[in-house]
């Protein structure tokens, strides 16, 4: 790691956060549903006082830009930007999708990964990636939302990851695919690695330029009964 880094994702029903400073690690991770927009700031706040530093010491936030929660997202993003306009840092957004992929890599040794989550309405978010010579997680495909029963193009007998498994397994047995049940959603920490290689590219941008990533048309969401 070069760069001194704050990673936050309130994507999905788990809220997570990380800060890599000079050399130490410290992260945040909590199933907590409908919470995030009360916890996320004062837990940041925790945290930077934790690792003895302040926003305008790092270099550079990440945020998971989605899929998942439309709520979740727009939170994340929100913060992000936030946090970016009052301390002039860069951002760089990292899909959900790719963050569990990595922690694929990083903690099984996965080379192919098939990341889902349960978008609901009988849908499933999925990537898919492989590690590159940096052991980054790059995308094969672009990510997409599609009804479990009709996945076209997914390498049988990948790895798997994310809630999609747990609510579709039928679907994970019927394309062999291997599920590792301790991965099921996105964790800050393992955005990290993602997000340094992105700054020393220079692959940034600016507070007003942070945009989610939804791959479900927003439109479509907003007709359903009840939803916003």
């Amino acid at each position: 790691m070069k760069y001194n880094l704050l990673a936050i994702d309130a994507s999905t029903e788990a809220l997570s956060i990380a800060i890599y400073y000079n050399g130490k690690t410290f992260r945040y991770f909590e199933e907590c549903p409908q919470q995030h927009s009360q916890k996320i700031l004062p837990k940041i706040d925790a945290m930077l006082l934790d690792a003895e530093c302040s926003l305008k010491d790092l270099d550079g936030i990440a945020f998971g830009k989605g899929p998942g929660s439309f709520t979740g997202v727009r939170i994340g993003v929100a913060i992000a930007q936030g946090l970016a306009y009052s301390s002039g840092l860069k951002l760089v957004g990292v899909s959900s999708l790719q963050t569990m992929a990595q922690q694929a890599i990083d903690e099984h040794n996965q080379c192919r990964v098939i990341s889902g989550i349960d978008a609901r309405m009988g849908e499933i978010y999925i990537g898919d990636y492989s590690k590159d010579e940096n052991g980054l997680a790059v995308s094969n495909n672009q990510e997409i939302v599609c009804d479990p029963d009709n996945l076209e193009n997914i390498v049988s007998s990948s790895c798997a990851v994310g809630t999609a498994w747990v609510t579709y397994p039928n679907t994970a047995l019927s394309h062999n695919l291997s599920v590792l049940e301790n991965v099921t959603l996105p964790d800050a920490f393992y955005m990290l690695k993602i997000a340094d290689h992105a700054f020393s590219t220079g692959n940034t941008v600016d507070a007003a330029d942070a945009q989610p990533n939804y791959v479900r048309d927003t439109v479509t969401w907003k007709k359903l009964p009840g939803k916003e």
